[in-house]
C-alpha cells in the first residue's frame, strides 16, 4: 500500500532588498508631494481657504503671546535656521572624513544637501507663491513661500544624520536622545514658521514631504551604490554568531 507523500514545506520568503524596502515609502511620499504641489500650483480654493483660516488664528495668538513669539523667533532664526542645519552637516562631514572609509559617505552628504537646496530654490522660483501679508507682522521673510526652506532643510539634514548615526551602532541612550532632538526640531521649525506668519501651513507640509522624500531616496541610493562597508561608508554589517577569521592581503600558506 502506497503512503501519500507529505506536502513539501514552503520556503520562507527571502529578505527584502534595500531597494524594495524603500520603494513603497518613496512612492507614497512622491505621490503626496506631487499632489500637494499640483494643488498649490493650481491655487485650489479649498486649500487656500484652509491655509488662510489656520494662519489667521495662529497670527492672532502670535500677536497676543509676545513671549512665545520672541522664543519662536530665536529658535527659527538661530537654532533651526537652514544655515545652522548646514553647519551641523558640515561638522558631520569633517567627522566622517577622519574615519577610515568615511570619505564616500561624507561626499554623499554634501551632494544630497546641495541637491535638496537647489530643488527647494527651484520650486520657489517656479511657483512664486506669495507669503502671508499682515497689517501687524511679528516677523518677516524673503523670497517665495512654497516649500518652506526651514522645514525642508531640517528634515533633510537631520534625517540623513540620523541614518548615518544609526549605522554606527549608537547606544540606546544616545539614539533615543538624537531621535527626540531630531523629531522635536523638524516639527518645531515648521510650527514656528506658521506661528510667525511667514509661511502658510501647506508650505511647511510641502517642506516636510519633500525633505522626507529626499532622505528616503538618498538612503536607497547610498545602499545601492555602497552596500557593504561597515566602517562608515556603506551599510552596517549584520551581527554574526561566530567570530570571523582575520583577513590578510598575504597569500594563504600551505599546512606543513
Amino acid at each position: 500500500m502506497r503512503t501519500p507523500h507529505a506536502p513539501a514545506p514552503h520556503a520562507p520568503p527571502g529578505p527584502r532588498t534595500p531597494a524594495r524596502s524603500a520603494a513603497a515609502p518613496a512612492a507614497l511620499l512622491a505621490a503626496a508631494s506631487a499632489l500637494l504641489l499640483a494643488l498649490v500650483a493650481a491655487e485650489w480654493r479649498p486649500l487656500l481657504d484652509l491655509d488662510a483660516g489656520i494662519s489667521r488664528t495662529t497670527h492672532r495668538w502670535a500677536v497676543a503671546e509676545d513671549g512665545l513669539t520672541q522664543a519662536a523667533r530665536v529658535l527659527t532664526d538661530w537654532v533651526w535656521d537652514p544655515w545652522t542645519m548646514r553647519l551641523l552637516c558640515a561638522v558631520a562631514v569633517v567627522m566622517l572624513l577622519r574615519r577610515p572609509g568615511g570619505r564616500w559617505t561624507a561626499g554623499w552628504l554634501i551632494v544630497v544637501v546641495a541637491v535638496a537646496t537647489a530643488v527647494q530654490q527651484g520650486l520657489k522660483a517656479a511657483l512664486g507663491r506669495e507669503r502671508p501679508v499682515w497689517s501687524d507682522p511679528v516677523d518677516s521673510a524673503h523670497y517665495a513661500a512654497f516649500p518652506s526652506g526651514h522645514a525642508m532643510t531640517a528634515t533633510v539634514v537631520l534625517g540623513l544624520l540620523l541614518w548615518v548615526l544609526r549605522r554606527h551602532g549608537p547606544g540606546p541612550d544616545v539614539w533615543r536622545t538624537a531621535l527626540t532632538v531630531a523629531v522635536v526640531s523638524v516639527a518645531g521649525v515648521g510650527l514656528t514658521r506658521v506661528w510667525l506668519g511667514v509661511h502658510w501651513p501647506t508650505d511647511v507640509l510641502g517642506g516636510w514631504l519633500l525633505g522626507a522624500l529626499t532622505v528616503v531616496a538618498a538612503v536607497a541610493a547610498h545602499r545601492r551604490l555602497c552596500p557593504a562597508a561597515p566602517d562608515g561608508s556603506g551599510g552596517a554589517r549584520p551581527p554574526s554568531s561566530s567570530p570571523e577569521p582575520p583577513t590578510s592581503d598575504d597569500p594563504p600558506r600551505r599546512p606543513r
